[in-house]
């Protein structure tokens, strides 16, 4: 989402956005072909340096030799399966410098999974390495585990032993399982405010935690850390600046872990992560930059955007980058209660419409070709739901996809960022889930740093029409500063859009339990978050029924 007042320019013709023959090509003929003409370099350079996966290339690290703490930056796991679970970490004993602190060299680091915290009961244990080449990250996939179960682990480099993680893995996928509880969360910018949200997940009673985009931001951090004001520190200028290069964007990841109520999330739960545009570059659309760089260079610096944020998540190798592409597109399921499609809408998204400023719909957004999640994740998606055997379908994604009008009356204005900029694609989504015979569908949201509920209509025209399921949007961690709970445009768009059922504009997260009857939306917020410690409190809660698609507040 893009700050006040920063608006995409538009420029003549003849740049890169508006010149016919780079849209054609783009949307078009893909973004693969397009990376393969314009960007081969980017392959060489984001792939020539990285070891045969299980090889250690060049020499070894004595870790009894590290003399600081090499855990800073915490540990994670993420995308629980019935019996395999991610643990992640990154050693870093001075994690603001490029290299961690650490030397070109490997470091053999030990792991441990117990089925209690004080490891009496070791189930699994190994030895892992992490690669300078991959920033000394390690992505550890344990498998062979008892699905729908909690485990511990931590992990052992030299004398250091790491906090404890806990993590648990999804019930088998033909269990009945009778419930589950999940969070979402958005948009942490670091510049904006403390993390305290995070600290709040942490001391909550949920399952796995979806992160739906906005990680960090690429945006320069001041040595007083934006509104968090310090007055007891100082962070080095290397963060006051945007970043573009695969060392800014892994300093800024190092940035973001190093707060301490992100990692405390981090280790209470399970993450399943995706990205928005802020992992790169605001509101980019494919490999058509924000700021119309050519895309030969744009596409060099998405290619470190991504690899930065694989190394810097709990990811399996499956979602391993190839120069600019990863295919971060999955899908979990929860026994036979829920199935969740995390989707990537930007890696494959058409240029938005309207050098992408807030516009009434049109014939340009409004062209059948356009497509926000590319045609072959499309169909994935579809055939997904056709195969599901899951009494309900949660799509876990990025931007608005109900309709969000910002006036009242004709010609109101809709954003071109999010599925009403690509409302050919919305509809095919849409009719792909009806003829899938998907009864209760649920739409998990970030980007736009306020909280929704939202009715997903047959036509958003007609509120009378079919309510087709329901569109549940998390507000921002930090971004966007304090907000207010009431907003001052909360009357035009309660007005503008009868199928919004909620509007919020504090910081906080949302709790979902979901069970064989219905999905229950807690909107958990805090007044505050530039100065820290605020208290958390629930602002609204919602259920939807199963078999009756809707929100009503409880």
């Amino acid at each position: 989402m893009a700050p006040a007042g920063r608006r995409r320019a538009l420029t003549q013709d003849t740049s890169s956005r508006h010149d016919p023959e780079l849209r054609a090509a783009a949307r078009h003929f893909g973004r693969r072909r397009f990376f393969s003409v314009t960007a081969a370099a980017a392959a060489l350079a984001f792939a020539a340096d990285l070891p045969a996966r299980g090889v250690a290339a060049g020499t070894e690290l004595d870790a009894a030799r590290i003399p600081d703490d090499p855990f800073t930056l915490g540990i994670a796991s993420g995308d629980p399966l019935p019996g395999s679970v991610v643990l992640w970490s990154r050693l870093a004993p001075d994690p603001y410098e490029p290299d961690g602190g650490l030397p070109g060299q490997y470091v053999p680091v030990q792991w441990e999974l117990a089925a209690d915290e004080r490891f009496a009961t070791i189930v699994r244990r190994g030895l892992a390495i992490a690669y300078p080449e991959y920033n000394h990250s390690l992505h550890v996939e344990v498998e062979g585990l008892e699905p729908g179960r909690v485990y511990y682990y931590r992990f052992r480099a030299g004398s250091w032993i790491s906090g404890t993680g806990r993590t648990r893995t999804a019930p088998a996928t033909t269990a009945a399982a009778a419930e589950l509880t999940y969070a979402a969360v958005a948009c942490q910018a670091y510049h904006d405010g403390y993390f305290t949200v995070h600290r709040h997940l942490a001391q909550d009673d949920v399952d796995v935690v979806f992160h739906l985009g906005d990680y960090l931001y690429e945006y320069a951090v001041n040595s007083a850390g934006g509104a968090r004001e310090y007055t007891d520190r100082k962070l080095p200028d290397l963060f006051n600046r945007e970043a573009r290069t695969l060392d800014d964007y892994r300093l800024r990841y190092a940035l973001y872990k190093s707060d301490p109520d992100l990692r405390a999330a981090h280790a209470a739960h399970p993450f399943v992560v995706t990205w928005d545009d802020h992992e790169t570059e605001n509101n980019y659309a494919g490999a058509i930059s924000e700021n119309n760089d050519p895309p030969q260079e744009f596409l060099l610096r998405r290619a470190a955007a991504y690899r930065a944020y694989w190394e810097n998540q709990p990811l399996r190798g499956a979602q391993q980058p190839s120069g600019p592409d990863m295919q971060l597109y999955r899908r979990l399921r929860w026994g036979t209660l829920a199935q969740f499609d995390v989707l990537d809408t930007r890696q494959y998204r058409s240029d938005q419409a309207y050098g992408d400023t807030l516009h009434p719909p049109g014939p340009e957004s409004d062209d059948p070709a356009r497509t926000i999640t590319g045609a072959t994740q499309e169909r994935w998606l579809i055939d997904g739901w056709r195969d599901s055997g899951a009494l309900w379908n949660v799509m876990t994604q990025q931007v608005c996809f109900s309709q969000r009008r910002f006036d009242v009356g004709d010609g109101a204005r809709t954003s071109m960022d999010a599925w009403d900029g690509y409302r050919a694609s919305r509809r095919r989504v849409l009719d792909g889930a009806k003829s899938a015979g998907v009864d209760n569908l649920v739409v998990m949201t970030g980007d736009v740093h306020v909280g929704y509920a939202f009715d997903i209509k047959e036509d958003f025209d007609d509120p009378a029409s079919t309510t087709l399921g329901s569109e549940i949007v998390a507000t921002s961690v930090a971004s966007g500063k304090d907000g207010a709970e009431k907003p001052g445009n909360w009357d035009t768009y309660m007005k503008a859009n009868p199928h919004l059922k909620f509007y919020n504009g504090r910081r906080g997260y949302v709790r979902v339990t979901v069970d064989r009857q219905q999905a229950r939306a807690d909107y958990r917020t805090v007044p505050a978050v530039t100065t820290p410690g605020a208290p958390v409190t629930t602002a609204a809660s919602f259920v939807t029924e199963a078999g009756r698609p809707g929100l009503e507040p409880v």
